[in-house]
């Protein structure tokens, strides 16, 4: 073959012409092909033909399927599926097409005729015989029903380029249920023309358009392949060898793909370079999803100022913010871990102008969102609330009681939802298992929330269902359900007696969380102890002692009492029996009229000393509204009144705005008030 010939390739179901070159370009089956030499300036997709020689014959190759074509006499380059036609030399580029003129020049091959150039009526450069019909993600994902028949169209017609095929069998596989995707996913590994789809998808990574390497990469990992195989870092590799070539819709896919994938050192290389490019055209992007998007991928640790930049630019948008894009805020603000106080105010506003029809994914997305960024905010878990609650009829206990476990955890207590359910449970028992059993003791417990009317009735269906599980249960689902009824001052003595057996002891005093279980077990004590339940075993636990823990009574409390007793007259860190401690403590005649020195008074013998416990409390013990105590506070405050107690609480945010003049104004109210804190919210067992 004369080393200046033009070269042909047959691909993308046309053909493609290449520069001519000093050495041939080798054709591999299926329309790969492997140059051995670097073009310069070479464009990956259409390569334009230089000037032909005018008095130089070239050598043709041509790459059909299945078909053999040969000139006579050639037999040494006769190969299956390829062929060598000698054709005339041309003095002028084949293309852009020009209309043919009714003499076209016609080869004999001996075989069969062949021509160049067609009638004026052909639509294409192949004859009808040979033209292969386009291949698209869509016309595949309408045809085929399965990944296998997917695969089963590329074994039979590979074509240019492979992502088709991936995205096709990424939308089939969108539209099955989960474990007929889990089938189809295996059939797909083990049908013999996948590792060949692989193979073509390697070689054809670094040609084709960078849109259509993101899809693909996108359709592999949904597709569930392993992210260490040779395939996704290939494709991983070139994506971020191309980043350049990034414009607002591959970013926008290229930031989907990130997010969908684990984290792994080729993936935490591709999103550094991500945040690199989102830096220099956070300015130009135009869409609010892509925006949103990208807010998602980058990741938690990204720089702050490139938070901040990404948020400014949200800001800018709001304008333009649907009522998706609003929802899909808090979401994003939460993926990159930054709390724009501005940003999620107005958007709450949007939601909650926009709460009636929005589905319980999106609910429960905002609230999570919500919890993940320590955001409170009232007016929002309220409009919330009051639609659930309104269209309560229309939900399942199981996505309410979810909404309550996140509510739970935002410390929001909404009454008329939480009294529904309640009595859901009440008239449905049924509905209760093991695992929501103890969740829903939890949400209760912690939100110090009982409906009088039914509070009775509802414990002991409670701690019916839970006896139910009793030999199936596991030892700390069992303390936490029961620490939760210790919270609520019931006492289930079947869960209460099985909780204490020897066994179920050890299982908790060695288990990873043992801390935690030590500090219950002191609680169930505690409670064993004052609430005077009838249990015979509580003399008999032998606990380990928790580790010691020091109150830090507030500086500013402490000088307001001083200066408004003097020394000598109230005490600070004050450790009690059942491992309860106190802020402060301050003896005073049973009136409340005055205050006792601590020298003088015998507190064991004396019937006219009433001991006053002072406590510092923080925002987090009590539920959002900051008047109604959570579930831990209210028990504590019960027990020191058992102890003979008369309880002061002092919230520390509101005490540290006050100046020092009115925080004794304050303290003397509090101290020589007559009035007794109201015991609705710490005593549960109250009638109607």
């Amino acid at each position: 073959m004369n080393n200046r010939a033009g070269s042909f390739l047959w691909n993308l179901g046309q053909f493609s012409t290449l520069a001519p070159t000093s050495r041939t370009v080798r054709l591999y089956p299926l329309g790969v092909y492997r140059p051995k030499i670097v073009y310069s300036n070479r464009n990956s997709r259409h390569l334009l033909l230089n000037n032909f020689d005018n008095r130089m014959q070239s050598s043709i190759r041509f790459l059909f399927q299945d078909a053999l074509i040969f000139k006579p006499g050639d037999d040494d380059f006769q190969t299956k599926g390829i062929c060598t036609v000698t054709a005339l030399t041309v003095n002028r580029l084949l293309c852009p097409r020009r209309q043919p003129s009714k003499e076209s020049p016609v080869f004999d091959n001996g075989l069969k005729k062949i021509n160049f150039y067609h009638e004026a009526s052909s639509k294409g450069v192949l004859t009808k015989e040979t033209k292969p019909t386009p291949v698209t993600c869509g016309k595949l994902s309408q045809e085929c029903t399965s990944l296998s028949d997917v695969l089963d169209t590329f074994s039979k017609a590979p074509a240019f380029p492979s992502s088709n095929y991936f995205s096709a069998m990424w939308t089939i596989a969108k539209r099955m249920s989960d474990d007929q995707k889990c089938f189809e996913k295996q059939l797909m590994f083990n049908h013999p023309a996948f590792t060949q789809l692989c193979e073509h998808m390697m070689r054809e990574a670094k040609i084709m358009y960078y849109d259509q390497l993101l899809f693909s990469l996108h359709a592999v990992v949904k597709l569930g392949i392993p992210q260490n195989t040779l395939l996704v870092q290939t494709l991983l590799r070139v994506v971020q060898e191309r980043i350049n070539e990034c414009d607002e819709k591959c970013l926008s896919v290229l930031s989907t793909v990130l997010e969908a994938m684990e984290p792994c050192k080729t993936v935490d290389v591709l999103r550094a370079g991500l945040r690199m490019l989102v830096d220099q055209q956070v300015w130009k992007i135009e869409h609010v999803f892509t925006l949103q998007t990208v807010m998602r991928s980058i990741g938690k640790d990204t720089p702050v100022a490139l938070k901040r930049k990404l948020e400014m630019k949200a800001l800018r948008e709001l304008d333009r913010f649907s009522v998706l894009n609003s929802q899909r805020m808090f979401g994003a603000l939460a993926a990159m871990d930054h709390r724009s106080v501005t940003l999620l105010n107005e958007c709450s506003k949007v939601v909650i102008g926009n709460i009636h029809g929005c589905p319980f994914k999106v609910l429960f997305s905002i609230l999570q969102s919500c919890r993940d960024l320590q955001y409170r905010n009232s007016d929002l878990f309220n409009g919330i609330a009051d639609y659930v609650a309104t269209t309560f009829d229309i939900w399942k206990l199981k996505q309410v009681l979810f909404l309550l476990i996140l509510f739970e955890n935002l410390a929001f207590r909404h009454t008329g939802l939480m009294d529904l359910f309640m009595k859901k449970v009440v008239d449905e028992p049924d509905f209760l298992n093991m695992k929501n059993i103890v969740s829903i003791l939890h949400v209760y417990s912690s939100l110090n929330h009982l409906r009088r009317c039914q509070a009775r009735e509802f414990l002991e269906i409670m701690a019916g269902a839970l006896t139910g599980y009793l030999h199936h249960i596991s030892s700390e689902n069992l303390l936490n359900a029961v620490y939760s009824f210790c919270l609520m001052n019931h006492f289930p003595l079947a869960s209460v007696n099985q909780l204490l057996q020897k066994d179920m002891l050890s299982e908790l005093l060695e288990s990873d969380n043992k801390e935690r279980n030590v500090h219950r077990l002191h609680v169930l004590a505690a409670c064993l102890a004052l609430d005077g339940v009838p249990c015979h075993k509580a003399t008999d636990l032998a606990l380990p002692s928790p580790p010691p823990v020091r109150l830090r009574p507030n500086a500013k409390v402490a000088e307001g009492l001083g200066s408004l007793l003097g020394k000598g007259y109230f005490s600070e860190d004050v450790q009690l029996p059942h491992n309860y401690r106190i802020d402060f403590e301050i003896r005073m005649d049973s009136n409340r009229s005055q205050v006792l020195p601590l020298s003088d008074v015998n507190v064991v013998t004396s019937t006219d000393v009433q001991r006053v416990a002072v406590l510092c409390v923080p925002r987090s013990a009590y539920c959002l509204d900051l008047t109604h105590p959570r579930g831990f506070l209210a028990m504590k405050m019960r027990h020191l009144k058992v102890m003979g107690f008369h309880v002061i609480l002092v919230n520390n945010w509101e005490v540290e705005k006050l100046e020092m003049k009115d925080t004794v104004t304050f303290l003397k109210s509090e101290i020589y008030s007559a009035e007794a804190l109201p015991t609705a919210d710490v005593n549960f067992q109250s009638s109607c």
